[in-house]
This record gives C-alpha cells, sequence and structure tokens, in this order.
C-alpha cells in the first residue's frame, strides 16, 4: 500500500442529535471506554496503512486541532480542512488541495471492525469512482399491518412484520473524478451527490459489511457502544 494513502474524516458538524452531551464537546471528542471515538478512527486508520488524514472541521475546530495536532503521536500526518459554513458531507472535498486519485471519506463517528486496507485495494483495483460500505438493518413495524384492495377490503394481514435494509455506514472509497458533480462553496450531501451519478448513468458500487457496525450519533447508540466497547477493542487490537 501506498504509505500516502489518504483518508477524509468528516469532523465538523453539531453533534445536535447527541445533545445534551456535545454542548461541550465536539462529537468526534466524545468518549468511547478511555479515547474519543476519532482517537480510535485514526488509530484504526493508521493500522491499516493510511498515511495522511484531512479533518474536515468546523463547529469547535479549535479543540480537535489542540487534541489531535498534527498527528504525530499517532504516527501519522493530520491536516485540517475549515468549513467557513456548512457546507455537508461531500461538500468539504472541494476545499481540499492535494486528494490523490482515490480516498477514504467517512464520518467522525463511526465505530465499526471494517478492514479499512482491504476495501481500498478492492475500490482501486477494480477501478471504482465511488464504493459504499454498506450494512444490513432490520426494521421492526410494531403493529399489525393490514392489506387493503382499492375497494376497502382486507386482502391481507401481517403481525409485526420485520423488513431488512442496506444502509451506508458512513464509509466510502472515492475516486478524484467525484469532485466533478460536486458544486463549489455550497451545501452538498452525500444524498445529493448519489442522485446526480445516478441520473448521469455512473455506476456506484456499493460492497455490504458484515461485521461490526455502530453510528454513535444518538444518544442510544452512544450508550451501546460504550457498553459494547470492550469486546470490540479486543478484536479489534486497540
Amino acid at each position: 500500500m501506498n504509505e500516502t494513502r489518504t483518508a477524509v474524516v468528516l469532523a465538523g458538524g453539531l453533534g445536535s442529535r447527541l445533545r445534551p452531551y456535545t454542548v461541550v464537546l465536539p462529537k468526534p471528542l466524545m468518549p468511547v471506554g478511555d479515547k474519543p471515538i476519532l482517537e480510535i478512527i485514526i488509530k484504526q486508520l493508521q493500522a491499516h496503512g493510511i498515511g495522511r488524514i484531512v479533518l474536515a472541521v468546523n463547529h469547535q475546530a479549535e479543540l480537535l486541532r489542540a487534541f489531535f495536532g498534527t498527528g504525530e503521536r499517532f504516527g501519522i500526518r493530520i491536516d485540517y480542512s475549515l468549513e467557513t459554513k456548512p457546507l455537508g458531507t461531500m461538500g468539504p472535498l472541494r476545499l481540499m488541495e492535494s486528494l490523490p486519485e482515490n480516498f477514504i471519506v467517512m464520518n467522525g463517528d463511526v465505530l465499526c471492525d471494517l478492514d479499512f486496507r482491504a476495501f481500498m485495494d478492492r475500490h482501486e483495483g477494480k477501478q471504482r469512482l465511488f464504493t459504499i460500505a454498506a450494512s444490513e438493518r432490520e426494521q421492526l413495524i410494531d403493529y399489525g399491518v393490514l392489506i387493503r384492495s382499492p375497494e376497502g377490503q382486507l386482502t391481507g394481514f401481517s403481525e409485526k412484520p420485520r423488513s431488512t435494509y442496506l444502509v451506508s455506514t458512513g464509509v466510502y472509497g472515492v475516486s478524484r473524478k467525484v469532485l466533478e458533480w460536486i458544486p463549489d462553496g455550497e451545501a452538498f450531501g452525500f444524498d445529493q451527490l448519489m442522485l446526480k451519478l445516478i441520473a448521469a448513468g455512473r455506476e456506484v458500487h456499493v460492497e455490504p459489511h458484515k461485521g461490526y457496525w455502530l453510528d454513535i450519533g444518538r444518544p442510544d447508540d452512544y450508550h451501546r457502544a460504550v457498553e459494547e466497547w470492550p469486546q470490540l477493542r479486543v478484536s479489534l487490537g486497540l
């Protein structure tokens, strides 16, 4: 692996869903066990051969810069890209200089056991434009579901059905060519980019991840992450 392989970590959000915890600390500095979630991510990326991280920052950027510095103590180079206004999940990429031909983009609040090295090897090896790491989730409808005809007659019934979906984990393999579809200086999200690429007939690859994944954006998920971290920490070797 090239030592300069890069990961862009999105760490500029307000953390509104995780309040009141994020009133004092930015969400990437919320502790999971004895480490902030962003430190866990940085150590994972470094262990998988990432040589450079660009932190996309905005809210409480000075706290993140003070804690992580240049990345020297983590054995990795850390640069910062400061947004002067919120740019969504994909808009910040247009601010960044010297992005390589392919790079990781990921949210700064994701706890997972994805093999980032193998993920990017597949993305680059197959010359993909955009690769989404996806996780299967189950949705329970906690009611009896009625199916009726146009005339209003009951034609079917399902007691508390379950449906499964593939959802984005917030981890992406990205080709620099994608920047052509991202407007400069505007808020632009992952959803908007996907709709643009689909409309343009460009291929986006969805790669299921069958291992551990948790977005700690909500209080319930954050509490779950804290409870499950000791076991996950062992499997990650951290």
